[in-house]
């Protein structure tokens, strides 16, 4: 990324608005978006390391499901924030990660302009190719602000998607299993 380019863009958009970009509330506004750029969209660097490694010595084949992760994206369409959480499972092979990897990896997918469509296969197919398990199912639910601000101006509505890959596609047992999971309260 380069940051001398998103402050002159961010100039040229405060212009076009009308502003003064001189004014003493706006001066600062293009370092300050261009640094907000360079941290909420990391995932267009490269990973700062590997995504989703397997533990040595660790082996399971039950379904494994972290659910409400929270995570927020930029909708390549307006550059304004989608905003929801993620469910995601998948039933070993053999192989496990540490738990904090699989919400690690879906930041590092949402760190970049996405459409949730695009994420949510991005996130299936990165456990789907890195641990080879039975299968895998994600289901994300998300607010975009580029609904509610603008054009249609819907406040409220969400946005769900799922992606499934092995057993969760060919067993619908399997499927229904995680969706019940989803619902499952759990501590408060």
């Amino acid at each position: 990324m380069d940051r001398e380019k998103i402050e002159q863009g961010v100039r040229l958009i405060l212009e076009g608005m009308g502003e003064d970009v001189a004014r003493d509330g706006i001066i600062d506004t293009p370092r300050r978006v261009a640094k907000m750029y360079f941290e909420i969209c990391k995932g267009l660097l490269a990973p700062e390391e590997d995504l989703l490694k397997p533990i040595k010595g660790e082996s399971h084949d039950e379904m494994v499901l972290l659910k409400d992760i929270p995570f927020y994206s930029i909708c390549e369409h307006h550059l304004l924030p989608f905003i929801g959480k993620a469910h995601i499972a998948y039933i070993p092979a053999g192989k496990i990660v540490g738990l904090s990897e699989i919400p690690r990896a879906l930041e590092y997918l949402a760190g970049r302009p996405q459409v949730q469509e695009r994420l949510t296969a991005q996130c299936a197919d990165l456990i789907m190719n890195n641990l080879n398990p039975k299968g895998c199912m994600v289901v994300i639910d998300a607010d975009h602000l580029c609904m509610s601000m603008r054009g249609i101006k819907k406040p409220g509505t969400r946005t769900i998607t799922s992606a499934v890959r092995g057993i969760f596609r060919s067993k619908q047992s399997t499927r229904e299993e995680m969706l019940e999971l989803i619902k499952l309260k759990t501590f408060s």
